[in-house]
Parts: structure tokens; sequence; C-alpha cells
């Protein structure tokens, strides 16, 4: 298997097309990111539980199409899927609610974590929504720790949204911190690496603690990745759609797929022109999602993403 994402918060949003409209999708950002690495070609798998409604059955059944293996043996919990509402102003700023209480059907354990599983796959994802409660949290740094062991990249995505912590901001930022010595890939979004204390903060903290790649996702204005005490940057690409659900996990499907077809299995395996390409191809990825206006339906395939390279070129 090509890699593995762990994680069980289903809290994707869409915009509507006026003020304050949304509509509801079914996603997450370790469920999009498999069906994303799926739809450019990779091997995926997704561990995580979800509630047992029509949200968390429409994401069963989108894995299932995209041949995403499941992995978790009692994924669906009798329990309401969490969600969350975003509401956009003309200024494109956002603002969140949430159905239920955040992060109270985490349901995933370490008893659902195969470790063999674990040490077939090139890449462990996860993201810190499920860090959020005990058991996902144990269970995903559980399933980090035994990548790590296994010699396998770690892939890592900031979705602070402190929200899920009670709005408790400091326990959000501490349940990150904690975890990055595991991390060799870290993925995080412009208004993310504010929210943990700036650029130079995260570039302080990754070389403390060993990160290999800090992808920093700008959206329209591009993408940015700081390696070995440099930066790559690529420009983005014109948007339509002030924020779109899905985008950054487009983005990170495809800039992990670019890796591994690359042959990079290991962080010393990395070069310049290796990761150029990833950041490039991860954008063209993220922008198609925009243009569909986001969600799992949104999730661009190798096909798409080949086409406007080719097209750009």
């Amino acid at each position: 298997m090509d890699i593995i994402c762990v994680g069980e918060m289903v809290i994707d949003f869409l915009p509507g097309e006026e003020e304050g409209v949304y509509i509801r999708k079914a996603g997450g950002a370790p469920a999009n990111v498999a069906i994303a690495a799926a739809r450019n070609g990779l091997e995926a798998g997704f561990c995580g539980c979800v509630g047992d409604d029509d949200f968390g059955r429409f994401l069963i059944d989108t894995l299932r199409s995209n041949k995403v293996s499941i992995l978790c043996p009692d994924m669906v919990r009798e329990a309401v899927t969490t969600m969350a509402f975003v509401t956009l102003n003309r200024d494109g700023e956002r603002s969140f609610t949430f159905a239920r209480k955040p992060g109270a059907d985490m349901f995933l354990t370490r008893a659902h974590i195969d470790k063999a599983d674990v040490a077939r796959a090139k890449v462990l994802h996860a993201g810190s929504c499920s860090l959020s409660k005990d058991p996902a949290a144990a269970a995903t740094v559980y399933a980090m720790e035994q990548a790590k062991k296994a010699g396998r990249l770690v892939s890592f995505d900031v979705n602070y949204r402190n929200l899920l912590w009670d709005d408790d901001r400091q326990a959000a930022i501490r349940a990150v911190q904690d975890i990055l010595p595991l991390v060799d890939l870290l993925k995080v979004s412009e208004e993310e690496c504010d929210f943990l204390g700036g650029e130079e903060k995260i570039a302080d903290t990754a070389e403390m603690n060993g990160i290999s790649l800090v992808v920093e996702t700008l959206g329209s204005k591009g993408a940015r990745c700081y390696w070995n005490g440099k930066e790559i940057s690529v420009p983005g690409m014109k948007a339509v759609c002030v924020d779109t659900t899905g985008a950054g996990d487009a983005f990170w499907g495809g800039f992990l797929a670019c890796l591994l077809r690359s042959g990079v299995e290991k962080v010393s395996q990395l070069t310049d022109d290796i990761i150029n390409d990833a950041l490039r191809y991860g954008n063209i990825a993220g922008w198609l999602c925009v243009q569909k206006k986001g969600a799992i339906e949104s999730l661009p395939s190798s096909e798409e993403i080949e086409r406007i390279k080719s097209e750009m070129e």
C-alpha cells in the first residue's frame, strides 16, 4: 500500500454562492487525502470511525467507490457525525458553527490500528483534528509511532480548529507540538502557520523537531516549502471561489502522489527538483478542486491534473 490515512472527523463544509449560504458536504481531511491519493493512482487506505448517519454512510460509499481500502473493522458507529458549517461574508471572512459538541463522536482506538498495515505503507498521513479527544488521539499517535519505527514517511496536516479542543487554543497548540518529533512532512496553511506562532516559529520548531519538510499552502497565492534551510515556492493560480473545502487535501494528495511516483520513500531521496515538481502538481490539484467548488466530488484525478500541466507547459 502506498498511503494510509488515519482520522475520523467528518467536518467538511462548502460555501454557497451568496453571503451567509452554506451547503453541507461529507468529508474530513484524512478521508479526503485518501481519496485524492487514490484518484492520483496510489493504493490508499483509510482507518477511522464515522457516525451511522447520511453523511457517514456517504463517506464510506465514496471511499469504496474510489477504491480506497477501509481498514477500520467497525468504521460506522451509532452516533451522529460531527459537522461544521461555514458562513462567508462579502470579504471572504469565515465563521464556523458546529452541529453538535466538537469531537463528541471520536471512537477510533489503538485496537483499530494494524501494525502490519502501517509497516507496509510507504506514507502514513494523519491530521490534527483527530488529536482533540481520546481515545482517537492515543490511536493517532500510536499509528504515527508505528510508522516511524518501521522507517516510513509520516505526513501530518495541521487543521488546528481550536474549537475542536472546546475553544482551548493552547490545548490545540500543545497537542500539535507534542507529535511534531514524529513528523517528516508537515502541511500548514498560511492561517494555521499564524496560529502556531508565525513562519519563523514554524521554521524553528521544524528544525528543533527534525521535521524534514514544511509545506505552506497559500491558496491562490501559491505554495512554498521550507527544506534544508531554504525556501522553494511556486506561484498561485487564479481562483474563482473565495474558499473551498477539499482544496488543501487535493493539494496534499497530489503532492504526495508526485513524491511517491518520483520514487521517494525516504527523506534522503528528496531533491529540490522533486519538491518543486510536487508543489506544482499539488497546486494544480488544489486549483482544480476550487474550480469545481470543492468537497469530495471535486477532488481531481491524475488525468485532469496532467491535462492542465501539459497546457501550462
